[in-house]
C-alpha cells in the first residue's frame, strides 16, 4: 500500500487505445485505479474525470456502475485492502484472531487506507447510496468472513457452544474501532493482544 510513483496520477492523459474490453476486464481497471488514489492521495481527489482518464473508461460507464463518488470510492478502497484483510484459518482461533486484528490495526492507523475508511464513513452520513454500499460491500461482507471464522471456532469446541458470534465480533472489532476515536488511546500490539487474550478467557469452554 506504499505510494506508487507509476500509480493512476502518473499515469493521467496517457489514453490506452486498447478497443474494446471484456467488462470484467474494465471494472478491474476501474477499481485498481480508484484504489490506488485512494491510498495514495485520499478521497478528495478522487473524482469521475480522474478514474475515467487514469483507467481509460468513459464516466458514463462508471456512472453506470457506481452512483455516486463515494460508492466508487468504497469499491475501490474494498479492492485495495481485501487481501491485506482477509481471514486467515490455521485452525487456531487466537492466533488467527490476533492476525486478522493486527493486519486490520496496521492498516488503519500506519496506512492512508485508515484515513480514508474514516473518511468514507463520514461522507456516508450524508450520501444514501454510500451509506447502502458500506453495509452491504464493506461493513456486511466483514462482518460474515469473522461469523464464519467463529462459527468454524465453536464447531471445533474453541468457543463455547450457544455465544453469539455476532456480538464477538462487535466486541473484537469494535473495541478498535472505538480506540481509533480517542487519540490518546493508540491501537497498539498489547492492546491487540489484551483484547483477544481476555475476550477468550471468558468464552473458552471451562
Amino acid at each position: 500500500m506504499a505510494h506508487k510513483t507509476d500509480g493512476p496520477a502518473a499515469k493521467e492523459g496517457n489514453g490506452r487505445g486498447r478497443g474494446r474490453r471484456p467488462a470484467d476486464e474494465v471494472r478491474a481497471d476501474v477499481l485498481r485505479t480508484a484504489g490506488d488514489l485512494l491510498l495514495t492521495e485520499g478521497i478528495a481527489d478522487l473524482t469521475f474525470e480522474r478514474v475515467a482518464r487514469s483507467s481509460g473508461v468513459s464516466k458514463t460507464t462508471l456512472y453506470k456502475w457506481w452512483p455516486s463518488k463515494g460508492a466508487l470510492a468504497l469499491d475501490g478502497y474494498f479492492h485495495a485492502v481485501e487481501e491485506t484483510l482477509a481471514f486467515p484459518d490455521t485452525g487456531d482461533i487466537h492466533a488467527d484472531l490476533l492476525t486478522q486484528l493486527r493486519a486490520f490495526a496496521d492498516v488503519m492507523t500506519h496506512t492512508p487506507g485508515g484515513r480514508v475508511l474514516t473518511e468514507l464513513i463520514g461522507e456516508s452520513q450524508t450520501d444514501k447510496d454510500l451509506a447502502t454500499a458500506y453495509r452491504k460491500l464493506y461493513s456486511s461482507h466483514r462482518r460474515r468472513l469473522a461469523a464464519e471464522r467463529l462459527h468454524r471456532a465453536q464447531e471445533l469446541g474453541q468457543i463455547r457452544a450457544g455465544i453469539d458470534v455476532q456480538v464477538l465480533v462487535d466486541q473484537l472489532w469494535g473495541a478498535v474501532y472505538h480506540r481509533l476515536l480517542i487519540p490518546d488511546e493508540p491501537v497498539t500490539d498489547d492492546f491487540i493482544l489484551a483484547l483477544v487474550d481476555n475476550l477468550l478467557d471468558g468464552i473458552r469452554p471451562k
